[in-house]
């Protein structure tokens, strides 16, 4: 059998695509495909996408949606954004999207329904949410298989006060499960066997605002002090003995910041991120700064506007194909709500 032709002339196909094409960020790895035929099977083999989702990228600008919608991102995974918008009598509605690939569709099923989180199902390869519903008659945890057809199936879960609390903050998929911090302890769904637990967190008495996130390996947690001045880092070093260490804490640096702005307020909203090798903090005041401050306390970056806030979500572009969305009533594809 005749070798593949070179996609580039003088370089073996090995070096082109895992070397050059891998790297691309998903917009201009779209535009390779309009090359010539063997760069569109090169760039769209399902091997080649997943190790694309899977290597390291770089925080772009994925997507805009129309204003008017008010869309929140509320979860991701593997590319997935799910979003929230409130209808005009005030009902929260969830829709979902792949910014990478302009797919989108509406949740209609879930209407009344909270979102808890998204993940993969390994057994199966579906796509589930994770929801609650807070009614008299089917108050509960429940959950929805994307592309299934079928209504949301409820299963065993915590009680109505730890759903209000879990559903406070975003979950955190790490090590195969849905995590959330909640009163002192770690709420845990495992993703295979669709049950809950519970885990050990440091004692975080005495802080307003406390999240947990992923540093490199390792299940990380911060909390921000009653004086809004400092945050405290732990992290998880043995996960299955659940082992905490403290990281270290976070200073910021207030003189600085009213410097900037006099009417600097209350820290209404934290959020902490690990990127390559840095920890940084992202801190929004009341008047409407949000701040950006490392590890040592330097500020980073501030920006200005009351509309900008910090999220815990860390969505990874990804170009695989996912079946389930044909499967959703009011499938579109690079259409509105896309800008």
């Amino acid at each position: 059998m005749a070798e593949a032709a070179p996609l580039l002339p003088g370089l073996p196909n090995d070096i082109t695509i895992w070397e050059i094409l891998l790297r691309l960020t998903p917009k201009p790895l779209l535009r390779c495909r309009a090359v010539c035929p063997a760069w569109r099977r090169a760039t769209s083999d399902r091997d080649f996408l997943l190790a694309h989702h899977g290597s390291r990228q770089a925080p772009v600008p994925v997507a805009r949606f129309d204003d008017a919608s008010c869309f929140i991102p509320v979860a991701c995974c593997d590319g997935l954004l799910v979003l929230r918008t409130y209808s005009k009598r005030g009902e929260r509605r969830l829709s979902i999207c792949n910014p990478a690939t302009r797919q989108y569709a509406p949740l209609h099923q879930l209407r009344g329904f909270k979102l808890l989180g998204i993940y993969p199902h390994g057994p199966t390869g579906d796509y589930r949410l994770l929801l609650y519903l807070k009614a008299d008659a089917q108050c509960g945890t429940y959950v929805f298989t994307l592309g299934s057809g079928l209504p949301p199936r409820h299963i065993r879960g915590p009680d109505a006060k730890e759903l209000e609390l879990i559903n406070s903050r975003g979950s955190l998929l790490f090590h195969g499960s849905l995590h959330w911090h909640a009163d002192n302890l770690i709420m845990v769904f495992d993703t295979t066997a669709e049950s809950f637990r519970q885990m050990h967190s440091p004692i975080v008495s005495g802080h307003v605002i406390a999240g947990l996130f992923e540093m490199g390996d390792m299940l990380a947690m911060f909390s921000l002090n009653d004086e809004e001045t400092i945050v405290d880092i732990w992290v998880m070093r043995d996960y299955q003995g659940q082992v905490w260490a403290s990281k270290g804490r976070v200073e910021f640096p207030i003189q600085e910041l009213m410097a900037q702005s006099e009417d600097l307020g209350s820290c209404w909203e934290v959020e902490a991120t690990y990127w390559d090798g840095d920890l940084l903090v992202l801190a929004k005041f009341d008047n409407g700064s949000l701040h950006q401050v490392d590890i040592a306390g330097k500020l980073v970056d501030s920006f200005r506007h009351r509309l900008l806030c910090p999220t815990p979500l860390r969505l990874k572009q990804s170009l695989v194909s996912h079946t389930f969305f044909p499967a959703l009533e009011g499938y579109v594809v690079n259409a509105p709500p896309f800008i």
